[in-house]
């Protein structure tokens, strides 16, 4: 299992090796939500497995990367984490990389295109750049998020800020992501420390600086990041298309085939030039 150091953090990442084409050479990199462990990507994985490398990153204190002290400067700051994925391209050896992340991990992207070279493109999924016009995450909501990953009743009620009644009610489905959370999400300390390095993210007033494709998707009802707030992203970047998804902070895995092929055929587009 590969393993890259950051600053003297281990960061463990997997690979899923494509088919040896010439899109293999740049990977897609998937880059999970606050608190969430590598599993939330199983329903986009095998879409883009294919033509691609995908290298799953688990962020620092989920998985089996490393776990900083939250007291720690920096210990989950979203600069700290963009440096994560350098040295986990680094350590992989990509010149570049299509980069999919999803609430925080949209957020990762967006600070690794601004503090470094190897992204090809982003796609950023529920993702709000922050700043003055963004809308925080709800104080209730927030606490509704948080979860032991050994209490089962409370992965079940954190599921309900970003889920849909029809998903909440496929019992098989809830208890196999409550199986994978309780093995790979962050304990509660480490959670709390990404929701707050969402609460301090502000890209707003450089997104001019990021001229590389970028893909903003959002689910339509979304409570956690509203879908204005990817309007807004979308709007404040160069080369920004906003596409709009039926559904809540999930959508990716509520909607799982209309994202992937806006996933598939995004990435092929660019991948073409």
């Amino acid at each position: 299992m590969p393993y890259a150091d950051s600053d003297g953090v281990s960061i463990h990442y997997e690979v899923g090796d494509g088919d040896g084409t010439a899109a293999a050479e740049t990977p897609v990199v998937l880059l999970a939500d606050a608190g969430y462990g590598p599993w939330q990507w199983s329903w986009q994985f095998p879409a883009l497995a294919g033509p691609h490398d995908v290298i799953v990153p688990s962020a620092r204190g989920t998985g089996d990367s490393e776990t900083p002290d939250p007291d720690a400067a920096d210990a989950y700051s979203i600069a700290a984490m963009a440096a994560d994925l350098e040295a986990v391209l680094a350590d992989y050896g990509a010149r570049k990389a299509h980069l999919v992340g999803a609430g925080m991990g949209g957020m990762v992207a967006l600070r690794y295109a601004l503090d470094f070279s190897r992204a090809r493109t982003l796609a950023l999924l529920g993702t709000s750049p922050g700043g003055p016009r963004a809308s925080a995450i709800p104080d209730g909501v927030r606490e509704r998020l948080m979860a032991s990953p050994a209490d089962a009743d409370s992965l079940r009620r954190s599921l309900e800020p970003v889920a849909s009644g029809e998903l909440l009610e496929t019992d098989d489905l809830v208890e196999r992501i409550a199986a994978w959370r309780r093995a790979e999400d962050a304990d509660p300390a480490a959670q709390r420390g990404h929701f707050e390095a969402m609460a301090d993210f502000d890209a707003s007033d450089r997104l001019y600086e990021i001229t590389i494709p970028a893909l903003v998707a959002h689910g339509a009802d979304d409570r956690v990041v509203p879908v204005e707030d990817g309007r807004l992203l979308a709007d404040g970047l160069p080369k920004g298309e906003f596409r709009e998804f039926p559904g809540e902070h999930l959508f990716f895995v509520e909607r799982s085939k209309a994202v992937n092929d806006a996933l598939v055929g995004f990435l092929d587009d660019h991948d073409a030039e």
